[in-house]
């Protein structure tokens, strides 16, 4: 490492995910998915976890290239079916209602040249199996957070014209440690403040309970129902003990959820997507009654199909975002190839499951209800990327009037 101070910067790092992103509290078992090369991540996250009177930091490795060595060669059995072992291991985490780090590095296109039809397999069988987890997760039952590390795949395909791997590694470090506030003296401290901004956002939208957006731009003329009593939310979010995390590291949204039976339209998107594996652009949506009826991909066609055809609420939106173009990860001018960052540089929509508590009682709603309601329900949730400098959005109330909230990709 080249960056001035690294070691320091990845400390106050690994504390501002410890205490901001996930809040640890005493007691609590904090499960941390990451992958193998981030070691001196993984260790300064436990130091801090500890600190802040974690009972147990659970440690899940992974490692693109032994995924992508059984997506090709492990027998089929093996990948249609999830062991017992693991699914004994999500329902405890379930019960023990444990606190969720996810650490994101990996290669864009970790699993190019594995037959599609077993990534999707194994897509959808991992997707069952995390279900129950994944309901508890969008209910904000508990904290959970998704933050990323610098890896060298995915640094060289950000910075492709740096000369050397420590270069487009260390470039990718500079760009994480910008986003996410760490060079703030105090980073904990900058992150409540952005919170504030964003959450003053979501309230005036909120007051305003439009019953529809409607987003025009080229390639896009589209129209959303937003739900009866939906709730739009900034970063912060309270799990089911009151604690407050953030769930996303960066993070510059509001966001609610559509009414999943009315979108009408179609839209184009204007940023990569890597989704299993692979990298999808170019993609184009006609939605009609609220489910896709057409679509197209410049790239990933194939991935971009078997995506769709996970469930029948695959085929519909979860999730409706704002993000100013002038938002700093957008005026970067990069194209990360990752949606935690991409998805932080212009308005996006999801595929799949709606998040419980963007409704008013949403988090103690059952699926039929929540259903009843207007919000999607899939075993997936995949957000793409469809904001510009040309984008304008306006919100329709009930009675048809129409007010601007986007102008030119920034907030009217």
């Amino acid at each position: 490492m080249t960056l001035p101070n690294f070691d320091n910067l990845l400390q106050k790092y690994a504390r501002l995910i410890s205490e901001t992103g996930v809040n640890v509290q005493k007691g609590q078992t904090i499960v941390l998915q990451i992958a193998v090369d981030q070691a001196p991540l993984a260790r300064a996250i436990t130091e801090e976890a500890y600190k802040l009177g974690a009972a147990e930091v659970v440690i899940q490795w992974t490692d693109d290239e032994i995924q992508k060595q059984f997506l090709t060669h492990a027998d089929q059995k093996y990948i249609e079916a999830i062991p017992k072992y693991k699914k004994d291991q999500i329902n405890d985490w379930i019960d023990r209602e444990v606190s969720r780090i996810n650490i994101v590095s990996s290669n864009p296109d970790a699993l190019a040249g594995v037959d599609p039809e077993r990534v999707a397999l194994y897509q959808s069988v991992s997707g069952k199996a995390m279900l129950e987890l994944r309901k508890l997760t969008q209910a904000n039952k508990i904290s959970w957070v998704v933050a990323a590390a610098s890896g060298a795949d995915w640094a060289a395909m950000v910075f492709p014209n740096l000369p050397s791997k420590e270069e487009q590694v260390d470039a990718l470090w500079d760009q994480i440690f910008k986003t996410t506030r760490v060079y703030k003296e105090d980073p904990v401290a900058a992150w409540a403040e952005h919170d504030k901004l964003l959450t003053s956002k979501a309230e005036e939208l909120n007051k305003e309970q439009f019953a529809a957006l409607h987003y025009t731009a080229p390639g896009t003329d589209l129209t959303i129902g937003l739900p009866e009593n939906h709730i739009w939310e900034g970063p912060g979010s309270h799990n089911a003990r009151g604690d407050l995390f953030m769930a996303n590291m960066p993070t510059e949204e509001v966001f609610t959820a559509p009414d999943a039976r009315r979108v009408d339209g179609y839209i184009s998107s204007t940023r990569p997507l890597s989704y299993a594996g692979t990298t999808i652009s170019g993609m184009s949506f006609t939605f009609k009654d609220g489910q896709v009826v057409d679509f197209s991909a410049e790239k990933g066609q194939d991935v971009l199909e078997r995506l769709l055809d996970i469930d029948d609420g695959a085929k519909r939106l979860g999730e409706v975002a704002l993000v100013p173009d002038p938002s700093p990860i957008s005026q970067s001018g990069l194209v990360f190839y990752n949606t935690l960052f991409d998805e932080n540089a212009s308005n996006h929509l999801a595929l799949g499951s709606a998040y419980a508590f963007n409704i008013k009682n949403g988090t103690s709603m059952s699926e039929e209800e929540l259903v009843a309601a207007g919000l999607n329900r899939s075993q997936t949730h995949v957000d793409f990327m469809v904001g510009s400098a040309q984008m304008n959005i306006d919100g329709i109330k009930k009675d048809g009037t129409k007010v601007p909230v986007f102008r030119n990709g920034d907030w009217a």
